[in-house]
């Protein structure tokens, strides 16, 4: 188990997190440095549960979590008024125009109506809804619905950001400058953030640290570049015969496959072996090397690693 940081902004330590005879979180344990950290993991992983956990929303079956310094079973509610919180599904109010929404949001985070409202202003220009801000929300389409999200969680100038899902439904240039807005906030404005996303590129170009989670437990957890560090080689690889039969075999021989463009294999080589392995069980199983070159690692590959996919 790894010992959570004392610097760490959020500490979890043995959370289980259980509804009905479903294990959401099983005895999780991670250390959120200050920052922009991912949240890592497939749909149904327990990321979105870990964030309501931290919130206060779901009280866990055992283990115990700090959020900037205060144990949440005793401070949900002082804990809740110095996060941002940008929830995954729509959460906005009919009725009312992007204005009178974040400022209500401001005020009901502490702030006085006087500066909930200028900050409703200041913070809706600066996710691109400056031209937009006196219409209605439910006039807004998906994208804008999401900017709406960061701008309420923005609003209060909280000390750490939950984002969960922050790309959903956005189309790619939406999504872009949704990550470009994320990127600034924790490399320029100096936040703090937990990115919970299923996505690797989202939390590879945001994120410096990483927690993985797979079924409920955590996978790998710590900083991104160490991760992808050298405890093995990649390979783009490309071959004339039976890929899908040379792939099992050398699956069977200890090394990870993950699928490229077109017909590229990007093959996970352990410390210790290199290229000339790959040639060399190649030739044992009859197929000809066509393309073979070293590939920098990526968080898909650490991915694939830790959730056990070889």
């Amino acid at each position: 188990m790894t010992e959570p940081s004392p610097a760490a902004v959020v500490s979890v330590s043995g959370v289980t997190v259980l509804y009905g005879r479903q294990r959401a979180l099983d005895n999780v344990s991670a250390a959120f440095p200050p920052g922009a950290v991912g949240l890592l993991g497939p749909n149904g992983a327990g990321k979105s549960t870990l964030l309501k956990a931290l919130l206060g929303f779901v009280a866990p079956g055992s283990g115990s979590m700090t959020v900037l310094g205060l144990d949440v079973a005793a401070s949900p509610a002082a804990i809740r008024a110095r996060l941002g919180y940008m929830p995954e599904v729509d959460a906005h109010i009919p009725g009312m125009n992007a204005v009178s929404f974040v400022a209500y949001c401001g005020e009901l985070a502490g702030l006085p109506a006087v500066d909930a409202v200028q900050r409703a202003h200041e913070v809706l220009y600066y996710v691109g809804l400056g031209e937009a801000r006196y219409r209605n929300v439910e006039t807004y389409s998906t994208g804008m619905k999401q900017r709406i999200k960061l701008a309420q969680a923005l609003v209060h100038d909280p000390d750490l950001l939950f984002l969960d899902e922050p790309t959903n439904g956005m189309d790619p240039k939406g999504r872009e400058e949704m990550l470009e807005l994320i990127r600034d906030l924790a490399r320029n404005k100096g936040m703090n953030l937990i990115l919970s996303s299923h996505l690797l590129p989202d939390v590879e170009y945001t994120c410096d640290h990483v927690v993985v989670l797979h079924q409920a437990s955590v996978a790998a957890q710590g900083p991104i570049a160490e991760l992808k560090g050298p405890r093995g080689s990649v390979f783009e690889f490309r071959i004339k015969g039976d890929r899908a039969a040379f792939a099992a075999a050398l699956q069977a021989a200890g090394f990870a496959v993950h699928p490229g463009e077109e017909d590229i294999m990007r093959i996970y080589v352990p410390d210790g072996q290199g290229g000339q392995a790959l040639f060399v069980l190649a030739a044992r199983h009859g197929v000809q090397v066509r393309h073979l070159r070293p590939s920098l690692p990526t968080l898909e590959d650490v991915f694939a690693q830790a959730v056990g996919e070889e």
